[in-house]
């Protein structure tokens, strides 16, 4: 009896090891399929919602908005700063305004940055529109001067402007539109002037009446072309007067003009210095005021100074001078 039980002990006991690992078995297989059931659905959510926005693009018609740089213009330019404003055409296909976010934008030349920047919250462009978005860049002359040591006034120097749009389009979400344009821009550089001679037309001591025979050096690698001169001028320390003129004429790149210039002037204010004018002997000058320019860049009002410079002075043949210098500087 004792041996019945025991076997049945036995046979009890092995079979609960078994019973046992079933159990964790099954219940392993029953979390596997809850696991499963469970990515399954999640995946299945996915597709439905991947599903939905397609259909909803594709009726709708939410798509990626396209840019492009359509202009760059040079509104102002002088020997300090330039002033580029970058036009950005963006055409939006969708039936919602879009967004945009920020702008960065970076010009360099040769590889080496010259300016970055970011503009924020640009606005937003309509729905089914195509707009220009315009980027104001001011490029500092003196930075990039005292960077670059081999970037010389007067020079033209190639660049690259890159420009990043960050947009936000429904469905799609945010995306990055990278933009490019090369070009050229000046490092402008003063003209020199010099003021070669004033040739007396009317000489006496309460109104003499002259020309200035002017000498203006284009220092830049580009041509220059006069519109207007407006002036100062300085003899033996005392101002003569100035005026404006309007003169057309053409300065090539790396060239030399002349001009003629009338003024009027009482030589009775120069004191001790109207001796020297009157035996012709040379006399000192400074002369200031500006020019302005066409460019291939634009137009430009350029600074035009010449301090402690000598001049002659020349009377005519009626007025007891000598006109055997006669004007072959035109």
């Amino acid at each position: 009896m004792s041996e019945l039980v025991n076997k049945e002990s036995g046979m009890a006991s092995s079979d609960k090891p078994e019973t046992v690992e079933r159990d964790v078995k099954e219940k392993d297989h029953k979390d596997q399929d809850k696991d499963e059931e469970k990515g399954g659905f999640i995946e299945k959510v996915k597709d439905f919602i991947h599903d939905i926005g397609e259909k909803i693009e594709g009726a709708i018609g939410f798509g990626k908005p396209t840019a492009d740089v359509s202009g760059i213009h040079i509104p102002k330019i002088n020997l300090e700063r330039a002033e580029i404003v970058v036009d950005v055409l963006i055409t939006n296909p969708n039936p919602v305004p879009i967004p945009l976010i920020d702008i960065n934008y970076l010009i360099e030349s040769e590889g080496r940055k010259l300016i970055s920047g970011l503009i924020p919250d640009a606005g937003t462009i309509k729905p089914h529109c195509s707009e220009t978005v315009k980027i104001p860049i001011t490029l500092i002359y003196d930075d990039i001067k005292n960077t670059y040591d081999d970037i010389k006034p007067g020079s033209i120097i190639p660049y690259k402007i890159k420009v990043d749009l960050i947009v936000d389009v429904p469905i799609i979400g945010r995306i990055t539109i990278p933009l490019e344009k090369k070009g050229e821009i000046p490092i402008p550089y003063k003209p020199d002037i010099d003021i070669e001679k004033i040739h007396f037309q009317r000489f006496s001591f309460e109104e003499t009446v002259a020309i200035l025979h002017l000498k203006l050096e284009n220092k830049n690698d580009f041509d220059l072309g006069i519109n207007s001169l407006d002036y100062e001028v300085w003899l033996a320390d005392v101002s003569i007067g100035g005026a404006e003129l309007s003169e057309s004429t053409k300065i090539d790149k790396n060239g030399i003009s002349y001009m003629k210039i009338p003024i009027t002037f009482r030589p009775k204010d120069f004191g001790s210095a109207l001796w020297d004018m009157i035996r012709g002997r040379g006399t000192g000058y400074t002369m200031k005021g500006h020019i302005d320019a066409d460019t291939p860049f634009g137009r430009m009002k350029l600074p035009i100074s010449k301090e402690g410079g000598t001049t002659r002075l020349k009377k005519n043949k009626e007025d007891g001078g000598d006109d055997d210098d006669d004007d072959d500087e035109d």
